[in-house]
């Protein structure tokens, strides 16, 4: 059975969208924006990457998005820099402890410190810019509300009520070219994104996820194989049935 990816859009902006020839992604350099990223170049649309050093632990991300947006054919890729660390409150960003070792039970509870508070709602406002200054008709999200930690941010609701506020706070919108908030896999399982993007053939061992990598004297960083995001992703290669090709530490 083929996988669908279901993208969380207004009815007029979801079909803009998909017939889009311009669009914006925003790209962590993680193993969901790279699916993304490949989702959307296979609709055929003219790709403009967009990656935020925002102050985070590590430069391991950005120097994997740069190389998946070359790879995978983006036209354009920029990094954008905004220092959350002056905000704190996260794990990411601030002097605390990422938790490792947490169960599928616990990430499933209160909202984890490794939350960056705004992060996604600063994001997508910095790229809904770029998407009207390039006349961009979508924006696609890697954001998950299934196979994740507890982000308010990754949520449909919020997915929905942004498209909403960039159609009344840009001039694109508001002289009727509304831009589309897409969320293509909101609703899938990690597996499930996993077996979507090897169809689409990305190479997730260029991708990281990690929240507390090491890094190597030979260049490059291990994932730690302990914080949630490490745990989610090798879950995820588990139930898709494929090997796993992350670098993790003790296991390089």
């Amino acid at each position: 059975m083929a996988l669908i990816s279901s993208d969380h859009a207004s009815g007029e902006a979801l079909d803009l969208a998909r017939h889009a020839d311009r669009c914006v992604v925003l790209l962590s350099g993680g193993l969901d924006s790279a699916t993304v990223l490949a989702l959307a170049r296979s609709r055929g649309a003219e790709c403009h990457t967009v990656a935020f050093d925002y102050g985070q632990r590590h430069r391991a991300e950005l120097i994997a998005a740069e190389n998946l947006s070359r790879l995978l054919g983006a036209a354009s890729h920029r990094t954008i820099a905004i220092d959350l660390r002056g905000i704190g409150g996260s794990a990411l960003t601030d002097d605390i402890p990422v938790p490792k070792g947490r169960t599928a039970l616990e990430m499933g509870g209160a909202i984890p410190v490794t939350y960056v508070p705004a992060r996604n709602l600063i994001f997508l406002s910095l790229a809904a810019g770029i998407a009207e200054v390039l006349k961009a008709k979508a924006l696609y999200i890697g954001v998950n509300a299934v196979d994740y930690s507890g982000y308010p941010d990754c949520r449909p609701e919020f997915i929905a009520s942004f498209e909403l506020t960039a159609a009344l706070a840009t001039q694109a919108g508001i002289q009727g070219g509304r831009l589309a908030v897409l969320a293509p896999l909101i609703s899938l399982s990690k597996a499930q994104i996993i077996q979507l993007g090897l169809r689409l053939g990305v190479d997730y061992g260029l991708t990281h996820s990690c929240y507390d990598p090491v890094n190597v004297p030979e260049g490059g960083a291990l994932a730690c194989g302990g914080c949630d995001s490490c745990v989610l992703r090798r879950e995820g290669f588990a139930a898709a049935g494929v090997p796993d090709p992350t670098r993790y530490v003790g296991r390089s």
